[in-house]
């Protein structure tokens, strides 16, 4: 690579780099607000980041062709109207040469991607969903909502007014329905949650207990400490169920067919593996689009307004194609080979637009000059 390949490369990484860091800005606080009601069932600030955290490698594998095109065409455009391309022609770069770099950049991403859909994502992913089963099962922390009425397990109500910096309850309101019929209704003056033999309980301080048994008799008790055992109304039973985008590549493509569910999403599976090998492909395809929309027509004293719009318009049109054959890939194996056809039909357009234009009628009345020489002359008059 020599010094001004060097320099192309450079001028491309740092804005690539930056659109990629501000969408995952923008992504990290759309994702965070979403998150948001994990707050309201008692976790911790912390808890959130960390769910808005893993959801990002899936996120950013997304927007990686979507960072390239727009890096790729503010820095050609501004290369190219400050006449920078113009000079790498004149000094005898071959095309090849002049877009080694963004094509460079393109690859490096295009496996970056590879890796994020094949490893890190599922991985984060399976790593967020059993937080999220963690946060939905644990009744410890959903119990109490503090100024609201909450139904946390079938046969539970409690209420708490307010909640103070030890992490105890004031004025504390519970209703518990028995089995074998009646109910039980505590008050308290405070409480607190705490764990007893690895168990999760209420600790009720000052409060009264009133006890209706299925034969309608009433007890009342008065206490100074009550311990509430909370272990029934934990939800054993439930098992994480991982969804589709949690799966490895090689659990998507040879699914336990002993499973019903497996059976049945079989063609679903299929597809969202060929998905994830064909989605960074649009990091090659956007790059080449981005070449053809600055590069591949003559040089213009007016800027590249109108052909950038018209590019970015069937980058777009070629991605959103891209996610509806994802979708319809679940209901017929072959169209899977669309998932791949597309990105390389708009990769090999756009290589087609940048070989085309040295055709082009202002070039001929140049007397046929070698592209560099056509460009350099184009750049003069």
């Amino acid at each position: 690579m020599n010094l001004i390949e060097r320099y192309l490369l450079r001028q491309l990484v740092g804005p690539t780099l930056l659109a990629i860091a501000a969408l995952a800005a923008l992504i990290m606080l759309s994702t965070t607000l979403g998150n948001l009601d994990v707050i309201g069932q008692g976790q911790s600030p912390l808890i959130l980041i960390k769910i808005s955290l893993l959801a990002m490698p899936q996120l950013i594998s997304l927007v990686l062709p979507v960072a390239l095109f727009v890096a790729a065409l503010i820095t050609l455009n501004r290369l190219h109207t400050e006449q920078e391309i113009v000079v790498c022609f004149a000094s005898g770069m071959s095309i090849w040469k002049v877009i080694a770099p963004a094509m460079r950049t393109a690859t490096v991403f295009t496996l970056i991607a590879l890796f994020l859909n094949l490893w890190l994502a599922p991985l984060a992913d399976r790593v967020m969903r059993n937080e999220l089963f963690r946060i939905r099962t644990d009744l410890a922390a959903s119990m109490i909502h503090v100024g609201q009425f909450n139904s946390p397990a079938a046969g539970l109500t409690v209420y708490a007014q307010d909640l103070d910096q030890g992490g105890a309850f004031h004025n504390v309101f519970m209703f518990q329905e028995k089995e074998g019929g009646g109910d039980s209704t505590f008050i308290a003056a405070r409480g607190k949650m705490a764990k007893r033999n690895g168990q999760p309980v209420m600790l009720l301080l000052d409060g009264s207990n009133q006890e209706i048994s299925a034969a309608g008799v009433l007890n009342y008790l008065k206490f100074d400490e009550y311990t509430v055992d909370l272990a029934p109304y934990l939800a054993s039973d439930q098992i994480i169920q991982y969804k589709i985008a949690d799966r490895y590549l090689h659990e998507l493509v040879y699914p336990d067919l002993t499973q019903k569910w497996e059976r049945k999403n079989r063609k679903a599976l299929l597809a969202e593996a060929h998905g994830r090998l064909s989605a960074p492909l649009y990091n090659l395809a956007f790059v080449a689009m981005a070449l053809a929309a600055v590069i591949g027509g003559p040089f213009s004293r007016l800027g590249y307004i109108p052909r950038i719009m018209s590019v970015s318009a069937a980058a777009a049109g070629t991605r959103l194609l891209g996610i509806a054959v994802l979708a319809a890939s679940s209901g017929s194996v072959w169209v899977n080979l669309l998932q791949y056809l597309i990105p390389v039909l708009a990769t090999l357009w756009g290589f087609g637009e940048l070989f085309r234009w040295p055709a082009n009628r202002w070039l001929a009345r140049l007397g046929n000059k070698p592209p560099h020489a056509a460009l350099a002359a184009g750049a003069a008059a």
